[in-house]
């Protein structure tokens, strides 16, 4: 596809609205339907409609291999250092109450922060994914024809 001038351009304009909406999900998710894993779904669309668009190694140069496993684990430790913090500062693991000085502004901070690291490790894990399947080997016999 990647000769395709229409899809390419219509590529180049969809994109940015594809993460865009990704961060309306995020940040809407603690008011209604979505959250971070919605989110990172979302997200992790966007950048494999760009590498079907422009080809694997586009998208590898534009996020590399160490980038999105850095996300991955990046994710998961957000998620537990929320926990963490909340055991340091004499609650329960995952406990938001005790994470500001008002409970519901606890609640706020907590929810936050926990669907941001889930929304940075599902995204992370999905790109890993298609790199994975999208990057492997073509079997022998298809390379034979």
């Amino acid at each position: 596809m990647t000769r395709d001038l229409v899809l390419r351009v219509l590529g180049k304009l969809l994109i940015p609205f594809v993460l865009l909406f990704a961060l309306y999900v995020q940040f809407h998710g603690d008011f209604g339907p979505g959250g971070g894993f919605q989110a990172g779904v979302i997200a992790a669309a966007g950048i494999m409609f760009y590498a079907i668009i422009f080809g694997l190694p586009a998208a590898r140069r534009f996020a590399p291999d160490w980038i999105i496993e850095t996300m991955i684990a990046a994710g998961v430790l957000i998620y537990g250092g929320v926990g963490v913090v909340g055991i340091l500062l004499g609650g329960h693991y995952l406990d938001y109450f005790v994470l500001a000085h008002n409970s519901v502004h606890g609640q706020e901070r907590g929810i936050f922060w926990v669907e941001l690291g889930v929304a940075i490790t599902v995204s992370g894990v999905m790109i890993k994914i298609f790199y994975m399947f999208a990057g492997r080997q073509r079997d022998k016999d298809e390379a034979d024809q």
